[in-house]
Parts: structure tokens; C-alpha cells; sequence
């Protein structure tokens, strides 16, 4: 049986050997650009470099997010990036961009591509789709129910990618435009201003209904206790969320999982202890929550009482008289450690420079102790007080970092017979190397070499990854070996060893190929509406099916549990579609933002396209001049000039939560965010109306079609 993958996060060279020293199986990262997480530390060139090296050589695997959709003037940079890395022997790219899906597929045969979580695949046609254009491995939406993924595993020749651990968005990946849509930082670029993060109030009928404020915070994923059911749906490699987060937290959630991993495969059983449990929790964590893949309840999804890291309980504030602020514990305490004191006004940090118990002071206090502290600021008798960095925790970890006790097993075979040279054969279970020293082996004069010195020589391994299960040696007696000669013997084989493990992956570029897609040029007007109208539209679109008759456009849903039957022209919205439908045009949703995308959709089928809502007007213009120049074709490209655009779509349903229909959600600032809320899914209205620029200025950059979504 192939073993599941155990894929972790590196933000940076630091976390990348604490999860290679964790025990993962593979890790993926990011360069400097165009990956999900622009706030990470990343990876330069060279780093990358070396970092595939590192992880090759401990046979990890090294996967590289170049997952943003890509604006026209980056394709260049974007795609001499993508050729170092492959150069590098990079195991595999994740992206989310269409265009850049069906250029990297043509140009570089032996590139391994996985579809990221922001291609928005959450069906099995989603994941045939990807099969079919050249995906090795398709990264799940995290909300794909369990059993969507069962089947598409027991149909499908392709890999499964789902995250089991870490922060979740609230929305659907790849299609939240909400921190685009209020300030210069997209979702979609690596920049998230995490709004979801933000405080809110809920209305219905103008009466306020929630307490909590924070009601779009989601809890943190953890599907620990569920390793079973998730090893035995087939899915192929289980990925833990964090490149913001620090080396301690990786390493811990690594080594967690892997242990949890590995006692499955030994007893059939998954063995969670509470100790594991808590020392998760004391890491981070915004409560937890087991995920929608695994059928978790709407309102158990959300945190909405605090967006920040919560830690685990640690007492309650007894008393603060002056600046003396005492504490009952819950659990044991060190100076250095991080608190929070959650009261009625705002939450309160304090790390432990000094503390007391009994008027003594002293480095650790244990649970029923009470704690004196010096602390100045207002705090309420009765407050919960949390522990959320434990010194203790980050020392331990720490010190297992630095020691790297992860190596790589090897089986030696020595031969050591007279008037013939030391024979050595290495082997790592893969590869396999044979050496022999310089020097004719001779009979011992005096000191004969002893089989303990020639297996004490050999198993000094030193700083390599290496560490030898198991020593044959065949030798003959009353024999003497320089042991220059077996240390400098077991050097060079390691070194060799070395090599071998250093794969290269063949680099093989060609021309990117294409065939003619012209359209007329025109100047059409367009809606999207649920109603009859008067007017002249070239087309109309609706979510009506009543309305097609009258020869509306039906437009498809983002989220889709099962394909509607349909026969006439549809306007599709996520990547299922795109084989599940023969006549069809694509919305907005699939982040069109250069002009290979712009091809590709034409390429298999799209009759229109509708063009990313994140463009400006010369970003537009780009694509249709480079996609004229070459393809010598023009496009039929739409344009949403006048809408509410969707800040976001998600499975999570306030509506549903707080029993109302339509609500309101207010932000801090006043503005109104409309509910719109359906049978799986919910969508949150950007509370400002897009009416962009006149008519003229689209027609004359080359857009064929404008629409007014009503």
C-alpha cells in the first residue's frame, strides 16, 4: 500500500528543515512573487535552490506555489521563474491562473502541475476537467464533502490534495474579490487583507441580532481524530496549512501528524491523546473545528468571538488592587510565557518577566497556585486569563530543531580480504553504490584490523543525513586496513550517495502552440437579471430557468452539489462546467486576467468570456493587444460594467445560523453588505455599486460585450 503524503508548509529556510526534521513527506513554498502568501518570507532564486537541494537529499519533496492569477506584463517574468525552478528539478508547481495552466503544460511536457484550492474545484467534473488538461494533482476545495472526493478517486487517474490543518477562509478559495474590492490588496495576488478577520454586526428587518462581533472569523482546521477516514477515501496527500507561521508550530504540527500517520499504518487505529490535543491548542488556535469536507455544522464553523490565536485557558484574575494583579492557575506557568487576559473592554497581553506566589518569587508556578504579577492597566475580577506562548514548548521544540535527528537509513556491505582492495556497497533502498579504496588489503604483521574498529569507522557518519541500519562484513582474518583508508572509503560513498539522491528531472521546453479563435468585433450590451424585461440586449442571462424560454442565457451557479440538466446556452461559473456543458460562454469567476487565460477558454469552447472584475481598463487593453498580436485573432471578451460584485461566496450561512432571511451584514465603518443566501452556499454583496467608465472607452480598447448585473 503507497502511503499517504504528509505535506507541510515553509515560509522559509527555517521552517522548511523544521518540517523536514518533523517528518514530513514533501513541503511546498513560494518565491518572491506569485505565490498565494506574498507575506511570507519566501524564497529568492537561490534559496529555492538550495532548498530543493536540502529536501531532495532527506527525500522530501519540494512543491511551488505560483498560485495568483497573473497579470499580461508578468507572463514573462512568471514564466522564466517557473523554467529555474523545473531547471532546479522543482517536483511540482501549483497554480490556480488557466492561462498560465495551458501555457506551462505546452511548454514544459515533464513539469509536474497540481491545481491549487484557488481554482475553486469542488466536484468531480471539476477534477475530470483537470485530468484532462494535464493536472497531476488537483488540491480540493475545502469544503468538498468526503464522499465527492471518494468518487473521484475510485473514477479518476488523478491525485488528491486536501488540507487538514491551519487557518480557513471563510469564503471559497479563488473567489473572494472582498479585499480587492475595498483597498489595493488581492486574495488573489498573495495579499489578503483578511477582512473576514473583522468586527460585524447582523441585521434583519433593522434589528441587530448577534452578540459576538466577529462573525465571519472562522475556527482553525483540525482533522486529527479523522486520519483514518481521510487515509482510507483514497486521498492521496494530506497538507497542513501555515507558511506565515514560525518553525515551532510547523515542527509541532508535523511531528503530530506524523506520528498519528505512522501509528495507523501500524495498527489500523488512530491513537489522538489529550496531551496531543493540548499542545496543538497551546501552538494556536482559534478553537477547532473538523471542516466542512468532514460534514462539520454551519454554526460550529465559526470563532465569532475572537479572530486572534486563543491558546488554552490558564486561570482566572482573582484580584488586582493597584499595580498587584493575582492570578488562580489552571495549569503550570514560566517566566517568559505569553497571557492573555480577556475582560469586558478588550483583551490584554502580558509576557512574564517576574512573577510571585507567596510573596516568592519564582520561574515556574504549577496549576492551583495563585500568581502575583506587576501589572498597570484596568482589569476586571473574574477574568479568564489565557496561556498562548509557552516558553517551555518553544525551548523544547527549539532544542529538538537543533539537534536533527532525522536521518536518512542506509544498509552497508563490506568485503575486506587479502591482496584485494576494501570493497564497500551502500544502499538507501533506492539507490545503490559500490566503492573500493585506493589500497591492496594486506596481511596483519603485528595489530590484525579487528571487525569492531572497521564497523566503528564505518558508522561515523558524522554531520551527514545518514545513519547505517545494518553492517555486513565479510572479511578474512589476521588482516590490516588503514583506517585513512576506510574513513576516506566511507566519505566518498556517502558523497556518491549524495548525488544519486540529488535527482534531476529532464528539463524539456517547447514552442507553445495554438490554433485560430477569431471573433467579429461588436458592441454589444448585456444583463443579468431574474426578470422579464423590455429593452434591447444582446444577451440576457438569468438564474430563472422559467426565463429561458423567452431565450435567456441560464447562468450556473459558482457551487454546484449536482449539474443541472440543460440543453440551451449556458453562462458557466467554475471549472465543471466546462466539460459538463457544450454551449457555453464563461462569468467572471474564473479570474481572467491575461490573454493566454483569455485563449484557453476560448480554445475549449467558451463562445465569450468575461474578464476578472480585479482589472483596470489598461490592464484590459494589454490582453486583447498581446492576445491580436498573437494569435492575429481578436477575442470575445465581456465586461461587467455595472453591478453589486460578489465580496465573497461561502458554504458558511449567516442567515442560516442566526434563522433570518436576507440579512445585513454592517462593517465598522457603516457600510452594508447584502445576504444572499441558497441552498449549499451563501453570497456576500460588496456594499458599493461598480459603475465604471463609459461604453466608448471598452469598445475602443477592443471589448466586445458590456453587462449590467441586476
Amino acid at each position: 500500500m503507497k502511503k499517504i503524503e504528509l505535506l507541510s508548509p515553509a515560509g522559509n529556510m527555517k521552517c522548511l528543515e523544521a518540517a523536514i526534521e518533523a517528518g514530513c513527506d514533501a513541503v511546498y513554498l513560494g518565491g518572491k512573487m506569485f505565490g498565494a502568501r506574498g507575506f511570507a518570507g519566501n524564497f529568492s532564486k537561490e534559496e529555492l535552490k538550495q532548498a530543493i537541494c536540502y529536501a531532495h537529499l532527506y527525500g522530501v519533496k519540494v512543491y511551488l506555489t505560483v498560485n495568483t492569477i497573473i497579470y499580461e506584463k508578468e507572463v514573462d517574468n512568471f514564466l522564466d521563474f517557473v523554467r529555474y525552478a523545473h531547471k532546479n528539478n522543482i517536483d511540482a508547481v501549483i497554480i490556480q491562473d488557466l492561462g498560465m495552466l495551458d501555457l506551462l503544460r505546452k511548454k514544459f511536457p515533464n513539469l509536474e502541475i497540481h491545481a491549487s484550492t484557488q481554482m475553486h474545484i469542488h466536484t468531480f467534473e471539476g477534477a475530470l476537467f483537470a485530468k484532462k488538461y494535464g493536472v497531476k494533482r488537483v488540491v480540493m476545495a475545502r469544503e468538498t464533502p468526503l464522499e465527492v472526493i471518494r468518487k473521484i478517486k475510485d473514477k479518476i487517474d488523478i491525485e488528491v490534495e486536501t488540507f487538514v490543518h491551519g487557518a480557513l477562509c471563510i469564503s471559497y478559495s479563488g473567489q473572494c474579490l472582498a479585499s480587492t474590492l475595498i483597498g489595493p490588496r488581492s486574495g488573489n495576488r498573495g495579499t489578503c487583507a483578511q477582512i473576514c478577520r473583522k468586527k460585524y454586526d447582523l441585521y434583519s428587518n433593522n434589528k441587530k441580532v448577534n452578540k459576538d462581533e466577529f462573525l465571519l472569523s472562522t475556527k482553525d482546521l483540525c482533522t486529527i481524530n479523522y486520519v483514518d477516514k481521510l487515509i482510507e477515501s483514497g486521498i492521496d496527500s494530506l497538507k497542513i496549512e501555515g507558511r506565515m507561521k514560525r518553525p515551532e508550530y510547523v515542527f509541532l504540527v508535523t511531528s503530530t501528524y506524523r506520528k498519528v500517520i505512522d501509528t495507523y499504518y501500524k495498527t489500523g487505529k488512530v491513537k489522538v491523546s489529550d496531551n496531543d490535543i493540548l499542545m496543538l491548542k497551546k501552538m494556536f488556535n482559534r478553537n477547532f473545528t473538523k471542516g466542512f469536507m468532514l460534514g462539520e455544522e454551519n454554526e460550529l464553523f465559526v470563532n465569532q468571538e475572537r479572530p486572534n490565536h486563543k491558546g488554552i485557558l490558564a486561570g482566572t484574575v482573582i484580584s488586582k488592587i493597584k499595580d498587584e494583579l493575582k492570578i488562580s492557575l489552571n495549569c503550570e506557568i514560566s517566566i517568559n510565557d505569553g497571557l492573555r487576559i480577556m475582560d469586558d473592554k478588550e483583551d490584554k497581553g502580558i509576557v512574564i518577566n517576574k512573577m510571585y506566589v507567596n510573596k516568592k518569587l519564582v520561574k515556574t508556578a504549577n496549576k492551583g497556585d495563585i500568581i502575583s504579577l506587576r501589572y498597570d492597566k484596568y482589569v476586571k475580577k473574574g477574568s479568564k486569563v489565557y496561556l498562548t506562548t509557552s516558553s517551555n514548548q518553544i525551548n523544547e521544540i527549539d532544542s529538538k530543531l537543533k539537534s536533527k535527528t532525522r536521518k536518512v537509513m542506509v544498509d552497508a556491505n563490506v568485503s575486506a580480504k587479502i591482496n584485494k582492495k576494501l570493497l564497500i556497497k551502500v544502499s538507501d533502498g533506492v539507490n545503490v553504490i559500490s566503492l573500493e579504496s585506493d589500497n591492496i588489503i594486506e596481511g596483519a604483521v603485528n595489530n590484525p584490523t579487528s571487525k569492531e574498529l572497521i564497523l566503528k569507522q564505518i558508522n561515523k557518519t558524522g554531520d551527514t543525513i545518514y545513519k547505517f541500519k545494518s553492517i555486513d562484513i565479510d572479511m578474512d582474518d589476521n588482516i590490516f586496513i588503514n583506517i585513512k583508508d576506510i574513513n576516506e572509503l566511507r566519505r566518498r560513498i556517502l558523497n556518491e550517495l549524495n548525488k544519486k539522491r540529488l535527482y534531476n528531472i529532464a528539463f524539456i521546453e517547447k514552442d507553445y502552440y495554438f490554433d485560430d479563435y477569431d471573433f467579429k468585433r461588436k458592441n454589444n450590451k448585456c444583463i443579468l437579471t431574474n426578470e422579464k424585461i423590455n429593452g434591447k440586449y444582446d444577451s440576457i442571462y438569468t438564474t430563472n430557468k422559467d426565463l429561458t424560454k423567452e431565450g435567456y442565457i441560464l447562468k450556473m451557479p459558482r457551487v454546484i452539489k449536482k449539474y443541472p440538466s440543460y440543453n440551451g446556452k449556458v453562462l458557466v461559473s467554475e471549472v465543471g462546467s466546462l466539460i459538463k456543458y457544450n454551449d457555453f460562454e464563461t462569468d467572471f469567476s474564473f479570474n481572467v486576467t491575461n490573454s493566454y487565460a483569455l485563449y484557453f477558454l476560448h480554445s475549449i469552447g467558451s463562445k465569450k468570456v468575461t474578464l476578472s472584475e480585479e482589472l483596470s481598463l489598461k490592464q484590459i487593453k494589454d490582453i486583447i493587444d498581446n492576445y491580436q498580436r498573437r494569435y492575429n485573432a481578436s477575442p470575445n471578451a465581456e465586461v461587467i460594467v455595472n453591478s453589486y460584485p460578489d465580496a465573497m461566496i461561502t458554504k458558511f450561512d449567516l442567515n442560516k445560523m442566526y434563522n433570518i432571511k436576507d440579512g445585513i451584514l454592517k462593517d465598522e465603518f457603516g457600510n452594508c453588505y447584502r445576504l444572499e443566501s441558497y441552498d449549499d452556499y451563501m453570497i456576500i454583496k460588496h456594499y458599493n455599486k461598480i459603475n465604471t467608465l463609459s461604453c466608448d472607452e471598452y469598445y475602443n480598447v477592443g471589448v466586445n460585450s458590456l453587462r449590467i448585473n441586476l
